[in-house]
């Protein structure tokens, strides 16, 4: 990790960049899966998955014997940690449920509200690469059964002998997912965007992926499907002051950058020799890391950046924009009001991004590559639309009448005007 010191604000676009994997073909790649899969369907979905996966598949879907047998193959300690997390992601998501319906009387006899309505057909992506992501299973299918949403199916990439991974299926059935097709990547995203033989054509694509998954997603919207939000490689960021403790902060960089090759962190802090201390205690933590490879790839693209006072981190941050923000700082509180734009925050030094990830509640599908200066992480919100209504009473009408008239009349469409006088005039 390079050390940055003394950089002027002119410079710090530059330092906000993500790292990218190049892919030239990438969007090309991504068209070809989709005019396949249009085509032939489930045939095509097992050719990529022999091609990319290495997998002969023999059936797509996960059968009712193998979701069974995957409650025996989870470890006991381990599910019960799976449902102590899925209580509280229940409880916090359902925090924001609203069934509450307010009327609002604009003028007299003219009455408008909106109302919630949950997405009926909804397909979560959960990544099954290099880590077999089950907590993904609960943040995404927990919110969807809390909203109502009718049809829910699960695509996740099979293993080496075409089954799913056991503590995914034990999720997915603790959560009432019984759907569950054995394709990942980006052919799973087109599945989901035209529908095949075997796999539902659905009207929202929820979940985070590699750069062909976020590609395939952002494609599936030119086929009239929605997705959660743009979402790339894993980041963090860490803001540290002399209240930090250097092996604490090491080992929340080396949580994210072991993520994948493509994931970055980013330190801040007042002091060069605190910068110092942390490089080393990340140097001495990595060297057990069963996934060390991958974040030494990782830490290739992070930073270190010292800083002249928390104002200054707080700013580089707003404009960093990150996926996840870690305030290791006294008074982490007071400094979080300044935050503007960040995926989700963890306040002080007991708050670790695993936490987020897993357990405190909270949604860990979050904004990346600095989407978060305009996109929110996942909410309950996301699974739902909202109908406005609107109820005008017959003196409603007499009092509407004069304006709606006007403005129609203003914009050439009499048929609008007539609409509203042939209801008033007497």
């Amino acid at each position: 990790m390079k050390i940055y010191q003394n950089i002027s604000k002119d410079e710090w676009a530059e330092l906000c960049a993500r790292p990218e994997l190049e892919n030239a073909g990438l969007s090309a790649t991504i068209k070809k899966i989709f005019t396949a899969v249009a085509k032939r369907g489930d045939t095509a979905l097992c050719e990529f998955t022999k091609q990319f996966d290495k997998v002969k598949l023999n059936d797509l879907l996960a059968s009712e014997a193998e979701i069974a047998a995957a409650d025996v193959q989870t470890p006991s300690e381990l599910k019960r940690a799976i449902k102590i997390a899925a209580r509280n992601i229940r409880k916090f998501h359902k925090s924001q449920l609203s069934r509450s319906t307010k009327i609002i009387e604009t003028t007299p006899g003219v009455k408008c509200w909106r109302e919630p309505r949950a997405i009926e057909n909804v397909g979560l992506y959960v990544p099954g690469g290099t880590a077999p992501l089950f907590s993904t299973v609960l943040m995404l299918g927990i919110p969807a059964q809390l909203a109502g949403c009718e049809n829910i199916v699960l695509t996740t990439p099979p293993r080496q002998d075409g089954t799913v991974d056991p503590t995914i299926l034990f999720t997915a059935n603790l959560v009432g997912i019984k759907k569950i097709a054995k394709v990942g990547g980006a052919q799973a995203i087109a599945a989901l965007a035209l529908g095949t033989k075997t796999v539902p054509k659905v009207d929202k694509i929820f979940g985070p992926g590699n750069q062909f998954v976020t590609a395939a997603k952002q494609m599936a919207q030119n086929y009239g499907v929605a997705i959660d939000m743009p979402a790339g490689p894993s980041e963090v960021m860490m803001i540290a002051d002399e209240t930090a403790r250097a092996d604490f902060v090491a080992a929340d960089l080396l949580s994210q950058a072991e993520h994948g090759v493509d994931s970055q962190v980013v330190l801040l802090t007042t002091r060069h020799t605190f910068a110092k201390n942390v490089i080393g205690e990340v140097e001495k933590q990595l060297l057990d890391l069963p996934r060390r490879e991958i974040a030494e790839q990782s830490l290739k693209n992070s930073l270190v950046l010292v800083v002249k006072n928390l104002n200054e981190a707080m700013e580089f941050s707003n404009l960093y924009a990150p996926e996840h923000l870690i305030l290791s700082i006294a008074n982490a509180p007071k400094w979080a009001r300044q935050v503007k734009n960040a995926g989700s925050v963890f306040l002080g030094n007991f708050s670790p991004e695993s936490a987020g990830d897993y357990a405190s509640g909270t949604n860990h599908t979050l904004p990346t590559s600095g989407w978060a200066k305009s996109n929110s992480g996942l909410t309950m919100e996301d699974f739902y639309k909202f109908v406005s209504f609107q109820e005008v009473s017959p003196a409603g009408a007499r009092r509407l009448a004069p304006t709606v008239t006007t403005m129609a009349e203003a914009e050439g469409l009499m048929a609008h005007k007539r609409a509203m006088e042939i209801r008033t005039s007497d």
